[in-house]
Protein backbone atom coordinates (compact mmCIF):
# COMPACT_ATOMS: atom_id res chain seq x y z
CA UNK A 1 0.00 0.00 0.00
CA UNK A 2 0.96 3.25 -0.62
CA UNK A 3 0.98 6.47 1.91
CA UNK A 4 0.72 9.92 1.64
CA UNK A 5 2.76 12.37 4.29
CA UNK A 6 -0.04 14.34 6.28
CA UNK A 7 1.09 17.84 7.83
CA UNK A 8 -0.85 20.45 9.74
CA UNK A 9 0.72 23.59 10.60
CA UNK A 10 0.01 24.85 13.99
CA UNK A 11 1.68 26.32 17.12
CA UNK A 12 3.06 24.74 20.38
CA UNK A 13 -0.02 24.72 22.26
CA UNK A 14 -1.83 23.45 19.67
CA UNK A 15 0.13 20.24 19.27
CA UNK A 16 -2.18 18.27 21.46
CA UNK A 17 -5.75 19.18 19.68
CA UNK A 18 -4.35 18.50 16.35
CA UNK A 19 -2.70 15.25 17.16
CA UNK A 20 -5.96 14.50 18.64
CA UNK A 21 -7.95 15.11 15.78
CA UNK A 22 -5.13 12.96 14.10
CA UNK A 23 -5.51 10.35 16.44
CA UNK A 24 -9.15 10.38 16.08
CA UNK A 25 -9.55 10.23 12.58
CA UNK A 26 -7.57 6.64 12.71
CA UNK A 27 -3.68 7.32 12.04
CA UNK A 28 -2.05 4.83 14.20
CA UNK A 29 0.66 7.48 15.44
CA UNK A 30 2.36 11.06 14.59
CA UNK A 31 4.92 13.10 14.74
CA UNK A 32 5.86 16.58 15.94
CA UNK A 33 8.52 18.82 14.33
CA UNK A 34 8.54 21.93 16.86
CA UNK A 35 11.44 24.52 17.63
CA UNK A 36 10.51 25.24 21.48
CA UNK A 37 10.58 21.42 22.08
CA UNK A 38 14.07 21.24 19.76
CA UNK A 39 15.53 24.13 21.68
CA UNK A 40 15.17 22.87 24.79
CA UNK A 41 16.58 19.91 23.60
CA UNK A 42 19.81 21.87 22.54
CA UNK A 43 20.26 24.11 25.78
CA UNK A 44 20.46 20.68 27.61
CA UNK A 45 22.87 19.31 24.88
CA UNK A 46 24.99 22.27 24.84
CA UNK A 47 28.70 19.73 24.62
CA UNK A 48 27.09 17.50 22.27
CA UNK A 49 26.14 20.21 19.85
CA UNK A 50 29.32 18.42 17.18
CA UNK A 51 26.84 15.19 16.81
CA UNK A 52 23.55 16.90 15.97
CA UNK A 53 23.03 16.65 12.10
CA UNK A 54 22.67 19.57 9.83
CA UNK A 55 19.41 18.38 8.63
CA UNK A 56 17.98 18.10 12.01
CA UNK A 57 19.12 21.99 12.59
CA UNK A 58 16.33 23.36 10.68
CA UNK A 59 13.91 22.35 13.44
CA UNK A 60 15.74 25.19 15.47
CA UNK A 61 13.32 27.80 13.45
CA UNK A 62 10.73 25.62 12.02
CA UNK A 63 7.03 25.99 12.22
CA UNK A 64 5.23 23.66 14.43
CA UNK A 65 3.88 21.06 12.44
CA UNK A 66 1.89 17.64 13.55
CA UNK A 67 2.77 14.87 10.57
CA UNK A 68 1.27 11.21 10.02
CA UNK A 69 0.61 9.18 7.11
CA UNK A 70 -2.83 8.38 4.86
CA UNK A 71 -2.97 5.35 3.09
CA UNK A 72 -3.64 6.08 -1.09
CA UNK A 73 -7.23 4.76 -0.88
CA UNK A 74 -10.56 5.95 -0.09
CA UNK A 75 -10.03 5.04 3.81
CA UNK A 76 -7.45 7.85 3.00
CA UNK A 77 -9.68 10.02 0.96
CA UNK A 78 -12.71 9.83 4.10
CA UNK A 79 -9.70 10.26 6.99
CA UNK A 80 -8.51 13.06 5.58
CA UNK A 81 -11.88 14.65 4.87
CA UNK A 82 -12.34 13.90 8.59
CA UNK A 83 -9.23 15.75 9.63
CA UNK A 84 -10.08 18.46 7.45
CA UNK A 85 -13.10 19.28 9.06
CA UNK A 86 -11.97 18.82 12.55
CA UNK A 87 -9.51 21.17 11.83
CA UNK A 88 -11.32 23.74 10.01
CA UNK A 89 -13.94 23.69 13.17
CA UNK A 90 -10.79 23.98 15.73
CA UNK A 91 -9.74 26.81 13.51
CA UNK A 92 -13.41 28.57 14.23
CA UNK A 93 -13.32 28.21 17.28
CA UNK A 94 -9.96 29.55 18.04
CA UNK A 95 -11.04 33.08 18.16
CA UNK A 96 -7.72 34.43 20.03
CA UNK A 97 -5.16 32.50 17.31
CA UNK A 98 -3.46 30.47 19.83
CA UNK A 99 -3.64 27.42 17.38
CA UNK A 100 -1.72 29.06 14.05
CA UNK A 101 -2.55 29.02 10.61
CA UNK A 102 -3.84 25.36 10.98
CA UNK A 103 -2.53 24.91 7.22
CA UNK A 104 -3.30 21.46 5.84
CA UNK A 105 -0.51 19.88 3.19
CA UNK A 106 -0.19 16.70 1.66
CA UNK A 107 3.14 15.60 0.75
CA UNK A 108 3.29 18.01 -2.29
CA UNK A 109 0.10 18.07 -3.28
CA UNK A 110 -2.23 20.39 -2.45
CA UNK A 111 -5.67 19.65 -1.28
CA UNK A 112 -7.07 20.14 -4.30
CA UNK A 113 -5.12 17.63 -5.98
CA UNK A 114 -5.47 14.77 -3.52
CA UNK A 115 -9.53 15.20 -4.13
CA UNK A 116 -8.99 14.17 -7.74
CA UNK A 117 -6.11 11.62 -7.21
CA UNK A 118 -8.59 9.55 -4.91
CA UNK A 119 -11.40 9.35 -6.78
CA UNK A 120 -9.79 6.36 -8.41
CA UNK A 121 -10.88 4.38 -4.95
CA UNK A 122 -14.14 5.48 -4.49
CA UNK A 123 -16.60 3.37 -5.82
CA UNK A 124 -20.64 2.85 -4.88
CA UNK A 125 -21.30 1.21 -1.53
CA UNK A 126 -25.06 0.18 -0.07
CA UNK A 127 -25.69 1.12 3.53
CA UNK A 128 -28.42 -0.24 5.60
CA UNK A 129 -31.68 -2.12 3.42
CA UNK A 130 -32.00 0.38 0.33
CA UNK A 131 -29.70 3.26 0.33
CA UNK A 132 -26.61 3.19 -2.57
CA UNK A 133 -24.51 5.88 -2.19
CA UNK A 134 -23.02 6.13 -5.86
CA UNK A 135 -20.03 9.26 -6.77
CA UNK A 136 -21.08 11.06 -9.48
CA UNK A 137 -18.48 10.02 -11.45
CA UNK A 138 -19.57 6.13 -11.33
CA UNK A 139 -22.36 3.78 -13.01
CA UNK A 140 -24.65 1.86 -11.66
CA UNK A 141 -27.30 -0.52 -12.35
CA UNK A 142 -30.22 -0.08 -9.40
CA UNK A 143 -31.72 -3.17 -8.41
CA UNK A 144 -35.60 -2.71 -7.64
CA UNK A 145 -35.92 -1.07 -4.55
CA UNK A 146 -32.79 0.96 -4.33
CA UNK A 147 -32.68 4.25 -3.31
CA UNK A 148 -29.52 6.00 -5.46
CA UNK A 149 -27.73 8.57 -3.14
CA UNK A 150 -25.61 10.72 -5.98
CA UNK A 151 -22.60 11.97 -4.25
CA UNK A 152 -19.93 14.15 -4.64
CA UNK A 153 -17.89 15.26 -1.13
CA UNK A 154 -15.11 17.09 -2.83
CA UNK A 155 -13.15 17.76 0.45
CA UNK A 156 -16.15 17.79 2.76
CA UNK A 157 -16.43 14.71 5.10
CA UNK A 158 -19.16 11.89 4.28
CA UNK A 159 -19.00 9.45 1.48
CA UNK A 160 -20.56 6.78 2.98
CA UNK A 161 -17.12 4.95 3.29
CA UNK A 162 -16.26 5.59 7.11
CA UNK A 163 -17.60 3.59 9.56
CA UNK A 164 -19.04 6.45 11.53
CA UNK A 165 -21.40 7.76 8.09
CA UNK A 166 -22.15 3.91 7.70
CA UNK A 167 -23.45 3.72 10.97
CA UNK A 168 -25.51 6.81 10.75
CA UNK A 169 -26.93 6.25 7.40
CA UNK A 170 -28.35 2.67 8.32
CA UNK A 171 -30.14 4.59 11.56
CA UNK A 172 -31.12 6.91 9.25
CA UNK A 173 -33.34 4.82 6.74
CA UNK A 174 -34.95 3.33 10.09
CA UNK A 175 -35.80 6.59 10.94
CA UNK A 176 -37.13 8.74 8.52
CA UNK A 177 -40.72 8.46 7.72
CA UNK A 178 -42.66 10.14 5.15
CA UNK A 179 -43.32 13.95 5.62
CA UNK A 180 -40.90 14.42 8.31
CA UNK A 181 -38.23 16.87 8.66
CA UNK A 182 -34.54 16.80 9.65
CA UNK A 183 -31.77 18.83 10.68
CA UNK A 184 -28.19 17.48 9.60
CA UNK A 185 -25.85 18.90 12.56
CA UNK A 186 -22.12 19.34 10.93
CA UNK A 187 -23.68 17.97 7.82
CA UNK A 188 -19.80 18.02 6.04
CA UNK A 189 -20.71 16.71 2.40
CA UNK A 190 -24.73 16.69 3.16
CA UNK A 191 -24.88 12.71 2.67
CA UNK A 192 -27.30 12.61 5.19
CA UNK A 193 -29.47 15.42 5.04
CA UNK A 194 -29.77 14.64 1.26
CA UNK A 195 -30.20 10.76 2.18
CA UNK A 196 -33.03 11.75 4.61
CA UNK A 197 -35.06 13.57 1.54
CA UNK A 198 -34.37 10.73 -0.80
CA UNK A 199 -35.88 8.50 2.11
CA UNK A 200 -38.91 10.28 2.12
CA UNK A 201 -38.13 13.18 4.44
CA UNK A 202 -40.00 16.36 3.46
CA UNK A 203 -37.57 18.98 4.38
CA UNK A 204 -34.19 19.38 5.76
CA UNK A 205 -31.64 21.53 7.50
CA UNK A 206 -27.94 21.38 7.35
CA UNK A 207 -25.48 23.61 9.74
CA UNK A 208 -21.55 23.33 9.10
CA UNK A 209 -18.65 25.63 10.37
CA UNK A 210 -16.75 24.98 7.45
CA UNK A 211 -18.19 27.42 4.15
CA UNK A 212 -16.63 24.86 1.67
CA UNK A 213 -18.81 21.67 3.29
CA UNK A 214 -21.56 23.91 3.18
CA UNK A 215 -20.77 24.84 -0.21
CA UNK A 216 -20.72 21.14 -0.97
CA UNK A 217 -23.45 20.11 0.63
CA UNK A 218 -25.86 22.65 -1.54
CA UNK A 219 -24.43 20.59 -4.71
CA UNK A 220 -24.68 17.89 -3.37
CA UNK A 221 -28.76 18.22 -3.27
CA UNK A 222 -28.65 19.64 -6.48
CA UNK A 223 -27.17 16.64 -7.87
CA UNK A 224 -30.16 14.53 -6.43
CA UNK A 225 -32.85 16.75 -7.38
CA UNK A 226 -34.05 17.94 -3.66
CA UNK A 227 -32.52 21.56 -3.44
CA UNK A 228 -35.56 22.65 -2.74
CA UNK A 229 -36.39 20.95 0.16
CA UNK A 230 -32.81 21.70 1.75
CA UNK A 231 -31.24 24.42 3.42
CA UNK A 232 -27.74 24.67 4.44
CA UNK A 233 -26.12 27.35 6.57
CA UNK A 234 -22.68 28.27 7.56
CA UNK A 235 -22.10 28.26 11.36
CA UNK A 236 -22.74 26.88 14.90
CA UNK A 237 -26.22 25.26 16.10
CA UNK A 238 -27.70 27.73 18.10
CA UNK A 239 -26.26 30.55 15.79
CA UNK A 240 -28.55 29.71 12.41
CA UNK A 241 -30.53 27.27 13.93
CA UNK A 242 -34.25 27.54 15.00
CA UNK A 243 -37.70 25.75 14.88
CA UNK A 244 -38.13 22.11 15.93
CA UNK A 245 -37.56 18.58 14.09
CA UNK A 246 -38.33 15.35 13.94
CA UNK A 247 -35.23 13.60 13.27
CA UNK A 248 -31.56 15.50 14.28
CA UNK A 249 -28.75 13.93 13.32
CA UNK A 250 -24.88 14.56 14.51
CA UNK A 251 -21.85 12.42 12.72
CA UNK A 252 -19.24 14.75 14.38
CA UNK A 253 -16.65 14.03 17.00
CA UNK A 254 -17.53 13.16 20.69
CA UNK A 255 -16.03 16.35 22.24
CA UNK A 256 -18.37 18.43 19.94
CA UNK A 257 -21.66 16.24 20.72
CA UNK A 258 -20.87 16.43 24.32
CA UNK A 259 -20.63 20.35 23.84
CA UNK A 260 -23.58 20.55 21.86
CA UNK A 261 -25.82 17.98 23.77
CA UNK A 262 -26.91 20.61 26.18
CA UNK A 263 -28.70 22.68 22.80
CA UNK A 264 -30.26 19.38 21.14
CA UNK A 265 -33.81 19.19 23.20
CA UNK A 266 -34.88 22.68 22.20
CA UNK A 267 -34.55 21.69 18.17
CA UNK A 268 -36.64 18.02 18.89
CA UNK A 269 -39.93 17.37 18.35
CA UNK A 270 -41.06 15.46 21.66
CA UNK A 271 -41.89 11.91 19.83
CA UNK A 272 -38.71 12.96 17.60
CA UNK A 273 -35.67 10.77 17.17
CA UNK A 274 -32.01 11.96 17.57
CA UNK A 275 -28.90 10.13 15.90
CA UNK A 276 -25.27 10.57 17.00
CA UNK A 277 -22.49 9.18 15.48
CA UNK A 278 -18.67 10.24 15.14
CA UNK A 279 -17.64 8.59 18.24
CA UNK A 280 -14.98 6.39 19.05
CA UNK A 281 -15.86 3.47 20.87
CA UNK A 282 -14.37 3.88 24.06
CA UNK A 283 -15.84 6.97 24.71
CA UNK A 284 -19.36 6.05 23.53
CA UNK A 285 -20.05 6.03 27.47
CA UNK A 286 -19.37 9.63 28.60
CA UNK A 287 -21.14 10.92 25.62
CA UNK A 288 -24.05 8.37 26.76
CA UNK A 289 -23.68 10.19 29.62
CA UNK A 290 -23.63 13.79 28.68
CA UNK A 291 -26.64 13.30 25.92
CA UNK A 292 -28.77 11.33 29.09
CA UNK A 293 -27.61 14.72 31.18
CA UNK A 294 -29.34 16.73 28.53
CA UNK A 295 -32.69 15.11 29.19
CA UNK A 296 -32.25 12.18 26.47
CA UNK A 297 -32.42 8.24 26.57
CA UNK A 298 -29.93 6.06 25.03
CA UNK A 299 -32.47 3.53 23.27
CA UNK A 300 -29.79 1.57 21.25
CA UNK A 301 -26.17 1.69 20.48
CA UNK A 302 -24.51 0.29 17.15
CA UNK A 303 -20.57 -0.32 16.46
CA UNK A 304 -18.48 -0.84 13.80
CA UNK A 305 -15.17 -0.85 13.33
CA UNK A 306 -14.29 0.68 16.59
CA UNK A 307 -17.00 3.82 15.85
CA UNK A 308 -20.18 3.86 17.82
CA UNK A 309 -23.45 5.69 17.18
CA UNK A 310 -26.68 6.32 19.50
CA UNK A 311 -29.95 6.50 18.89
CA UNK A 312 -31.81 8.90 21.55
CA UNK A 313 -35.26 9.78 22.61
CA UNK A 314 -36.45 12.10 25.01
CA UNK A 315 -36.24 11.30 28.07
Amino acid sequence: MNWTELSVYTTTEGIDPVAGILLTAGLGGYVVEDSNDFNEFLEHTTVHWDYVEDSLMRLKDCETCVKGYLPENAQGAEMLAFIRSSVARLQAEDVEGRFGRLAILCGNLREEDWENNWKQYYKPIRVGERLVVVPSWEEYAPLPGDVILTLDPGMAFGTGTHDTTRLCLAMLEQAVRPGCTVLDVGCGSGILAVASLLLGASSAVGVDIDELAVKIAGENAALNGVQGQAVFHCGDLTEKVSGVYDLICANIVADVIKRLAPDIPQFLKPDGVFLASGIIDERADEVAAAIESAGLSIQRREVSGGWAALWCRLA
